[in-house]
């Protein structure tokens, strides 16, 4: 560095994370759910910087997860497998104090994380999430069949494409710089997933929500049904109109979809001892 180059302070651990869009961190001992949010594959903590907004007094906060390789962490090596992902998150969450009072929302490899997350949580005796909120996925025990990371990049971008990742007017991207410099983290996140192997364990002992899409080529309602034994709680399934990326756009599913967070976060009760931590829940499959 030369003695003329400005020094640029580095973003602070927490902004790294839980990057902030427009609204001021909540104040300490504010009371109130916080959502945890997790993104899809290739994905930025950025789809969900207007939530805060939509779901309104139903949450203290949103605090969206950036994973490495995008964002302010582009420089960093994205993660290419979940063990060392999840136990990262899950410290960060402890180290942060961001395990009372908080609900997991996870979109496609963000509710496999999430779920994973929630487990890591309550292996390190930390209190486990009020909800999760699962969205586009199928349930844990059926990844790690497809090999869509071993894709040339040519073939990597038609397969982005005919997921909807793109978005209806983005088709010009396929050849674009944008998505070459995206294709790296989209790559590594799919190795995240498609190396994945579920393990059984005791079941969650939260309610679970989880959202299918009519035309969803990733997971379909059946292989998002199969989450219902990974709670002892309740589960309820939404079933909406729209493709994997129902969530991105502006129609009515993701009208939908942030109708009914809002709703089930609403009804969360102030903290207490949770029914089903006195029962004797079965394993899942």
């Amino acid at each position: 560095m030369s003695p003329a180059e400005p020094l640029v302070a580095a973003p602070p651990r927490d902004a790294l994370w839980f990057p902030r869009f427009g609204s001021p961190p909540p104040a300490a001992g504010t009371a109130g759910t916080r959502l945890v949010c997790f993104p899809y594959a290739g994905g930025t903590a950025s789809v969900y910087r207007d939530w805060r907004g939509h779901l309104g007094g139903a949450v203290a906060d949103v605090a969206a997860v950036q994973l490495p390789g995008r964002g302010l962490r582009m420089r960093e090596e994205p993660y290419t497998s979940a063990e060392p992902l999840v136990a990262d998150v899950a410290g960060e969450l402890v180290r942060r104090g961001i395990t009372r009072d908080y609900a997991f929302f996870g979109h496609s490899m963000g509710a496999l994380l999430a779920y994973e997350v929630a487990c890591a949580l309550r292996d390190l005796g930390e209190p486990g999430p009020r909800h999760l909120f699962v969205s586009g996925s199928r349930a844990p025990h059926l990844y790690g069949d497809r090999t869509e990371h071993l894709l040339p990049d040519a073939g990597l971008r038609d397969f982005a494409a005919g997921i909807g990742a793109l978005g209806d007017g983005d088709q010009a991207l396929l050849n674009g710089a944008y998505l070459d410099r995206r294709l790296p983290v989209l790559r590594a996140d799919l190795r995240v997933c498609n190396g994945y192997r579920w393990r059984p364990r005791r079941p969650l002992d939260c309610p679970m929500t989880a959202f299918s899409a009519s035309d969803d080529p990733v997971a379909d309602a059946a292989e998002v049904e199969a989450w219902r034994p990974y709670t002892a709680g309740s589960f309820l399934r939404h079933h909406v109109q729209g493709d994997h990326f129902f969530l991105t756009a502006g129609g009515p599913a993701r009208q939908r979809l942030l109708r009914e967070l809002r709703g089930e976060l609403a009804r969360l009760a102030p903290t207490t001892p949770s029914d089903s931590e006195q029962r004797n829940a079965s394993w899942t499959y």
